[in-house]
């Protein structure tokens, strides 16, 4: 069985659902702290052919805090106003909206919920259909820290790989890992490129929400398993 554990994050870039569905079970993890000036509640979307950063508004936000202890701010409205001035014209608009809409304007006031929301919901519409856990409704080891309760996860759900996305490389050893009888791989998002709006350069690394607005979900499925897993030296295996 292979397992992720991450953080959940707002809208995140196509990598993270590379990484949701290469696994057969995904951890959402929810009850670490909060990264100030991170990317749990903000993402980059396209704007006039440039990259745009957009942000979630929080309340009670602190790195001493857990992501599910932090609460969702007023600027969802605001943020539904920017997604629609910039994407009408994306040929998918009208059925990504439709999704969009849904999920800003239900009443969840947690942040963790409301971005777990968002990752159920964007998995459903993609056809993913990894399990997805919630780790603080699942997994009662807060004692743990670090790897050591990523390993501790692994091993209660019966776990024999561990997949990271490819930043944890300089994180993680797999000599750590193999010690409990765990595989370590990190996942490589291969470039991927679409046609956004006419002729304009290409703007890479955005949030899902700028592939899905144009491109249908049968293309995403493709984009979805272009990338490789590497075992932490240059040993690429997929």
């Amino acid at each position: 069985m292979k397992v992720a554990i991450m953080q959940p994050y707002l809208f995140p870039y196509i990598g993270y659902w590379q990484l949701i569905k290469a696994v057969d079970v995904f951890v959402i993890y929810d009850d670490v702290n909060y990264i100030k000036g991170g990317w749990i509640n903000r993402n980059a979307i396209l704007e006039n052919g440039k990259r745009k950063i957009i942000t979630l508004e929080t309340r009670g936000a602190s790195q001493n805090k857990l992501i599910n202890q932090i609460l969702v701010g007023n600027n969802k409205e605001s943020l539904i106003k920017t997604l629609t001035q910039n994407y009408q014209r994306a040929p998918y608009f009208k059925p990504v909206m439709g999704i969009l809409l849904d999920l800003f304007r239900n009443d969840e006031k947690n942040l963790a919920k409301f971005i777990t929301c968002t990752i159920f919901n964007i998995c459903s519409y993609l056809l993913i259909d990894t399990k997805l856990l919630i780790c603080s409704e699942v997994f009662n080891n807060l004692s743990l820290k670090g790897v050591d309760r990523i390993v501790n996860i692994c091993k209660q759900l019966g776990a024999d790989a561990y997949i990271n996305a490819i930043g944890g490389i300089k994180m993680y050893d797999k000599s750590t890992f193999a010690k409990q009888d765990l595989l370590l791989y990190f996942i490589e998002s291969n470039p991927i490129e679409y046609i956004q709006f006419g002729k304009a350069p290409f703007v890479p690394n955005l949030s899902i929400i700028d592939v899905m607005m144009f491109n249908s979900p049968e293309v995403i499925q493709r984009f979805l398993e272009n990338y490789r897993l590497d075992k932490g030296s240059s040993n690429l295996i997929n």
